[in-house]
């Protein structure tokens, strides 16, 4: 930053006798000039962060100075959660935990959006792109830089395939690209237990069902408790997500949407910008990262249904790859690569939020 003097000025007028409120009026004026030709100071300036759960559209819930212009990128930041996940509950816990903050005081304006928390990424994705157009027209952006965590990365996918007018980046994170072992088993054990007592194919068992029924509720109240009116809850279908996140449902929703996805299950991608559009994507194969962390046990008892494969507890490592990949062997497990359980991750890697901010920080340089 310059500095500068107004004292010669000062000194020169002073001579010609002008009285000292016309000095001081002078001064002031010539301040002003001097500033409105600056450009904006990080100090002066401010970025955004929106809730885009509410029926009007998108909620400003959160302003900050800007420290920098580290994340200060064309296009406005958009963050899509995953399976049971949500956008900001009650106004108080983020999804992705103090993600959107530290990007905003990079210089990011930030859109968390909310979609069933239960339900395939075809269903999912429709309720993203109409939320990306409601964006699109209130930042006055014609183009956004998704990035979707877990099943968000499918969901942002599909938002590319079918508007790629609206999408200048896909950012995947720790999302099943081709499938998770963890949904295969769940959806092997629902299918075999109902037809062990006699349901025909696409019937389902009582236990199946309740469990179902649990699910949509939950899904439910997280629609609620991130700003969605009772009346608006979005459908939830619990099968739909299990399927949803299965090698054979990945399969058909590849073909459907090929863009920068891997020939081979534990290959890369031939290409990382298709159609106009930069992809993306980074994971981990962490499990036990946080004696404190009361998740990771959860995520290394899954973890076995990948049969020793690499994984971060639900999605391995060869499945997270999209794009260009950015690292997939984070010490990091699912949860981890959103910062939670409330920041609670490993202290012998980077901290996901350091992670976040240098890849908006590749976008800006890319200039998304």
């Amino acid at each position: 930053m310059f500095m500068f003097s107004l004292s010669p000025l000062f000194t020169t007028v002073s001579k010609s006798g002008l009285p000292a409120a016309s000095l001081s009026m002078l001064g002031a004026l010539g301040s002003s000039l001097l500033l409105s030709a600056l450009p904006t100071s990080a100090a002066q300036a401010a970025s955004s962060y929106y809730n885009c759960a509410v029926s009007t559209g998108c909620e400003k819930v959160d302003t900050r100075h800007i420290t920098s212009n580290y994340t200060q990128t064309k296009y406005p930041i958009v963050m899509a959660h995953g399976l049971l996940g949500w956008n900001r509950v009650f106004n108080t816990l983020d999804y992705f935990y103090g993600i959107p903050q530290a990007l905003m005081r990079g210089g990011s304006d930030v859109y968390s959006t909310k979609v069933s928390s239960i339900n395939n990424s075809e269903v999912r994705g429709e309720q993203l792109l109409k939320q990306v157009k409601t964006i699109a027209a209130i930042s006055g952006s014609n183009k956004v830089n998704l990035i979707g965590h877990s099943q968000g990365g499918m969901d942002a996918r599909y938002v590319a395939g079918v508007a790629p007018q609206y999408v200048a980046s896909v950012t995947a994170v720790s999302s099943p690209v081709q499938g998770s072992a963890m949904g295969d088993w769940a959806a092997k054990m629902i299918v075999e237990g109902s037809a062990a007592e006699g349901y025909g194919e696409g019937e389902y068992n009582t236990a199946s069902k309740i469990v179902f029924k649990l699910f949509d509720f939950v899904g439910g109240v997280l629609d609620v408790s991130s700003g969605i009116a009772i009346g608006d809850i979005q459908e939830q279908a619990a099968w739909q997500a299990v399927y949803g996140l299965s090698t054979p449902y990945s399969k058909i929703f590849n073909a459907r949407f090929p863009d920068a996805v891997p020939s081979t299950y534990c290959g890369y991608p031939a290409a990382t910008k298709v159609n106009g559009i930069e992809y993306y994507s980074f994971s981990g194969k962490g499990l036990t990262t946080n004696l404190l962390d009361i998740t990771d046990p959860v995520l290394l008892a899954t973890s076995f249904s990948f049969k020793g494969e690499a994984n971060d507890g639900l999605v391995s490592v060869c499945s997270s790859r999209l794009g260009r990949v950015i690292r997939d062997d984070y010490h990091m497990n699912h949860l981890d690569s959103v910062n939670q359980l409330l920041g609670m991750v490993s202290l012998q890697e980077t901290n996901p939020i350091s992670v976040y901010r240098s890849q908006v920080n590749r976008l800006k340089n890319a200039d998304l």
